[in-house]
């Protein structure tokens, strides 16, 4: 996560920057921003199953070493470009090898917890995956620097201020991947399937209700999270007149929150809410504070931004450990799914903010809260369709 979230502070500017010095026109820049964004989710949508499946198969330390080796690889490669298509291109390659880490570490978790604690272990992975986040939007924030002095170029190279970032970001991938190689236990899934489904084929464990049920949810709440993280960096120079520095403050915020939260509502919520009524009150939430967004100044846009971090907090921990219980012993193909719901609304929320933005700076932030507060209302019914339903075949 460290790969997706050092480019949010800093891609509005590095690719201004790159697309005058090729040729292309300024107008087009938020449409570039938009899919230097969705490009990345893009090939964890089309490549996290694959490595989830895998991960099934020859465990799951192999996937992770492979995933932060191709990580790093991707971040000096983005470091060094001097083009818009070599953007395009190490976007797609740190896509392709991230998308290898998040299902295997889940799956991880799911092989060393137990069903009842399922939904603390994913709050404790989502909280160490919002750290990484947090620690790619400092280093992209405070360490790319417009007014250092530093350009060293070897054919379509490039090393200059915008380079540290994505140097430094490599540099810590690697470290982890010396850790994990040295120390993390492999692992593979020993857990049963849920009652019934035992005999079932794999074919037939997406058509699983409940499944598609959560799986619609992800890619919901990263929709609209999304259409928040590809647009703001522009919406914030646009109209608020903020730098790298204060995008990343503002990024930094909204990953602190769902850091802190995820484990905290989970761990002391989950004894007085049921895990959808979280989920409920996380998209309501998330919908508030992207409402609201567009119609204050700073620093109250610190306060809709951690409203809008807390309520994912509430919504995805809980999320992932539903779809891990009904995964039974196919968890790296599950949280596979799981990562490419995320990465579809990753994918569209990028592109269709942009496309908002274009039209409207506020559109994207209104339309996106009232998404938000119709999914958790759609949500809502639902649980209560059920719940009447079971009293009545009860009666």
């Amino acid at each position: 996560m460290m790969g997706f979230g050092i480019v949010m502070p800093v891609i509005p500017f590095f690719t201004e920057r790159l697309a005058r010095a090729t040729g292309f026109s300024g107008k087009n820049i938020p449409l570039h921003v938009g899919l230097l964004t969705a490009i990345y989710p893009l090939m964890q949508f089309l490549f996290a199953p694959l490595w989830g499946r895998q991960s099934d198969r020859v465990g799951r330390k192999r996937m992770l070493l492979i995933g932060i080796a191709g990580s790093a690889a991707a971040q000096i490669l983005f470091g060094v470009s001097t083009s818009l298509w070599l953007l395009y291109g190490a976007r797609a390659f740190g896509g392709i090898f991230s998308a290898a880490t998040l299902p295997a570490a889940s799956a991880q978790v799911a092989d060393m917890t137990s069903v009842a604690g399922r939904a603390r272990g994913m709050a404790w992975l989502r909280t160490a995956v919002g750290l990484g986040s947090i620690a790619g939007l400092a280093l992209g924030g405070v360490t790319a620097r417009k007014d250092l002095h530093l350009n060293w170029s070897a054919g379509h190279f490039l090393v200059d201020g915008f380079s540290i970032p994505f140097f430094l970001a490599a540099l810590l991938m690697l470290f982890a991947l010396g850790i994990a190689a040295l120390w993390l236990a492999n692992s593979s899934s020993s857990h049963p399937a849920p009652d019934g489904d035992e005999e079932k084929p794999d074919r037939g464990w997406i058509a699983h209700r409940a499944i598609r049920f959560a799986l619609g949810l992800t890619a919901g709440g990263q929709f609209a999270l999304a259409v928040f993280e590809g647009t703001f960096a522009l919406y914030a120079q646009k109209r608020l007149g903020y730098g790298p520095v204060q995008v990343g403050v503002v990024f930094m915020v909204c990953g602190l929150v769902m850091s802190i939260f995820q484990y905290l509502a989970v761990r002391f919520l989950s004894q007085l809410l049921q895990p959808l009524h979280q989920i409920v009150i996380g998209f309501m939430l998330m919908g508030v504070g992207q409402l609201i967004l567009p119609f204050v100044q700073p620093p109250l846009v610190l306060l809709a931004v951690g409203v809008i971090g807390f309520g994912m907090a509430l919504v995805s921990p809980n999320l992932a450990a539903q779809i891990s219980r009904l995964a039974g012993n196919r968890q790296g193909q599950s949280l596979g799914w799981q990562s490419a719901a995320e990465s579809t609304g990753q994918v569209a929320g990028p592109l269709v903010g942009s496309l908002l933005f274009s039209l409207y700076a506020r559109l994207p932030y209104l339309l996106a809260g009232a998404f938000l507060v119709g999914v958790g209302a759609s949500a809502a019914f639902t649980k209560s369709a059920k719940v009447r339903g079971a009293r009545n075949a009860d009666g």
